[in-house]
């Protein structure tokens, strides 16, 4: 088997393809000139999975997924086939076309777990020139880390189990057998079996009501990558929302859904008039319990979300235009290694504001995106100061690394303001040809930083004999000085009110004036309330106003501003995280555990939890609160999660 482990080693190309976003993709067998993955072991210069079919039952008594990955392969004349697991049983590997009946056990051997336990390990094996067909026989474990088996308690209904997956990056492999590098697209079918009475839904086409008999075939007909085969099991109802949208919720979320994503037509149109028309057939959104790490997962035909997106007034539905553009960038045309995460996220965040702008205008997306820029600062900042500053560069060297780490704001912010820059300098139309030509022309193809360039110099700046900065941009780090300036008067009128509360005043102190008015032939007089209310801004402003307040603020003013303005009680996740952070800076916390805790325990979604619990940790006064109540939490939440907020505060 010496001559297995040599492959391991062995810097590879991949088998591209190339084909039109209208009709279902079929593989090509041409080989690419990108680099080798290094976050997989899969040898997919010599052979790679081309069709990946599921045959698998769902066992939530015993938490497990039990059943048989049969890879269709294209053969370069190989000897052995090496796969990516982690967490997995291996039962037994065969080799031959099962509805042939020509299965042949071959023997496997499953390699040590790197030395960082990030990758997993390699699943090597035995094949001849001709194999076309690798038949795994698996089971998952409690070391399955995409699985998110949750139970009763932590549902809407109380009363049925739920399950869900979240394959990015690198986690696909936790729970099917594979090829998991975004640089090898698949087509794939599955045959789920699942309990009679729960819904089965995968990244595919999906039904829209329950199978009695509990069994589901699924279907993707296009080729995605690895990370994006999803699969969700639970109590689950539908609505359609017209036009080819629909909302998938547990029934009790299901109308309260409905409503809050009634827009989702109308940001659909407007992708399409942006940059081509959706070519995945129906777009659908899922809406999982509060454990679900992410705020949504792009996960083709059926976009993942986190129910603190419902907050009853469409506040947060950005996230839904975010996963809607990703049809697009990322789930069209895909980043080849994560280490240039940002062809997916930057150019989706400035295709999502590009939506934005069309619904809300220009003056809620500049907020917006002003919002994302300072976070960015912020992160900029923490990331000069670490161990890595090189982590402010768009490309980044993940090799031995955990893939998750490009997951930042410089994949998503500074990436879209490359694009915002661009259009600066090149003008919006020529830019938006651009990016409809640029998603055609890869479409159901991975690329790397350097072939964006070569085709970003040929069909964008050399027609227009026009320099830009773009190896400063994906190469340096930090920000160049020529990145684009924008300005809110809402947003600067926002930190000065902050301002003026730090410096002892109230700006949101009841006013009111008098006014005397003739009704009826009498005069009357009125009271007039000049006061500051909460619901008189959008979310964003007030994620600005208390970004800006003191955290040398006392209590008592904390309390008195809570007083007036109801921050403790809001309904929006985005401002309760502002306010507890602050809340934890200033020792407030203690006087509002309950609500802190409600929401930490209730709540997994990973960009909530993070900065909460850190607040909580830098605080002596806190930092005790902060373990009560993750060991109170922390079975509600996704291993994501967990393991984030765990080595937070054992750090």
């Amino acid at each position: 088997m010496m001559k297995n482990w040599i492959l391991l080693f062995v810097l590879g190309l991949f088998w591209g393809c190339s084909n039109s976003p209208e009709t279902p993709i079929a593989n090509t067998e041409k080989l690419s000139t990108l680099p080798h993955d290094d976050h997989s072991y899969a040898n997919l210069q010599q052979i790679r999975t081309k069709h990946l079919h599921l045959d698998i039952e769902v066992d939530f008594k015993a938490q497990t997924i039990y059943g048989v990955a049969r890879h269709q392969m294209i053969n370069k004349g190989a000897d052995t086939a090496i796969f990516d697991v982690k967490g997995l049983l291996i039962q037994k590997v065969t080799l031959g076309d099962s509805k042939k009946s020509r299965e042949k056990e071959t023997d496997f051997t499953i390699g040590p777990m790197d030395k960082d336990s990030i990758i997993g390990q390699a699943l090597l094996v035995n094949v001849d020139s001709n194999t076309t067909y690798v038949n795994i026989y698996y089971q998952t474990t409690t070391e399955s880390a995409a699985l998110d088996w949750l139970d009763t308690t932590l549902t809407s209904s109380k009363t049925k189990p739920f399950l869900y997956t979240q394959g990015q990056a690198i986690l696909t492999r936790t729970w099917i057998p594979l090829q998991d590098s975004p640089s090898n697209r698949i087509t794939y079918s599955a045959d789920v079996k699942v309990p009679s009475d729960l819904l089965a839904l995968m990244s595919a086409k999906n039904p829209t009501s329950r199978h009695p008999d509990g069994i589901y075939h699924f279907e993707m007909p296009y080729e995605i990558p690895s990370y994006l085969i999803a699969l969700a099991v639970g109590d689950i109802g539908f609505k359609d929302l017209g036009t080819g949208c629909g909302v998938y919720a547990e029934k009790e979320l299901l109308q309260q859904c409905a409503t809050e994503f009634e827009d989702l037509p109308r940001m659909m149109q407007v992708a399409n008039n942006l940059y081509g028309k959706y070519c995945w057939g129906r777009y659908d959104v899922l809406v999982l319990p509060y454990s679900f790490p992410f705020g949504g997962m792009e996960n083709p035909m059926l976009t993942f979300a986190n129910p603190t997106l419902l907050t009853g007034d469409k506040s947060l539905v950005s996230v839904l235009a975010h996963e809607l553009a990703h049809s697009w960038s990322g789930n069209l045309v895909t980043n080849h290694s994560w280490s240039d995460l940002w062809l997916n996220e930057g150019t989706t965040v400035y295709f999502e504001q590009r939506i934005m702008e069309a619904l809300s205008g220009k003056e809620v997306a500049d907020i917006m995106a002003l919002i994302e820029f300072d976070e960015l600062q912020n992160a900029l900042k923490e990331i000069q100061s670490s161990k890595h500053p090189e982590d402010s560069r768009l490309h980044l060297e993940l090799v031995g690394r955990d893939p998750d780490l490009a997951l930042s704001d410089v994949a998503y912010v500074k990436g879209a303001f490359f694009f915002k820059t661009l259009e600066q300098k090149v003008g919006r139309n020529a830019l938006d040809k651009f990016l409809k030509n640029y998603f055609a022309h890869f479409a159901f193809q991975t690329i790397d930083a350097n072939t964006f360039i070569d085709y970003l110099e040929q069909h964008l700046l050399n027609p227009l004999q026009l320099d830009f900065n773009y190896r400063q941009w994906i190469f340096g780090e930090g920000l160049p000085q020529n990145c684009i300036q924008i300005a809110s008067p809402r947003l600067d009128q926002m930190s000065s009110y902050a301002q003026q509360f730090n410096a002892g005043s109230n700006p949101f102190k009841p006013q009111f004036k008098y006014k005397w008015i003739r009704k009826n032939g009498k005069r009357k007089k009125v009271k007039i309330d000049l006061s500051i209310h909460y619901e008189d801004r959008i979310i964003q402003e007030w994620q600005i106003f208390i970004r800006n307040l003191s955290p040398k603020t006392s209590a008592t003013r904390m309390k008195q501003l809570d007083h007036d303005l109801h921050f403790s009680a809001s309904q929006n996740s985005e401002v309760l995280k502002e306010w507890f952070v602050l809340a934890a800076q200033t020792s407030y916390a203690l006087e509002i555990k309950p609500a802190i805790e409600n929401f930490l325990v209730k709540v997994g979604r990973r960009k909530y939890l993070m900065p909460i619990y850190e607040a909580l940790n830098s605080n002596p006064k806190t930092k005790q609160m902060a373990r009560d109540i993750f060991n109170k939490a922390k079975h509600n939440y996704h291993s994501v999660s967990r393991g984030s907020v765990a080595n937070l505060l054992n750090n």
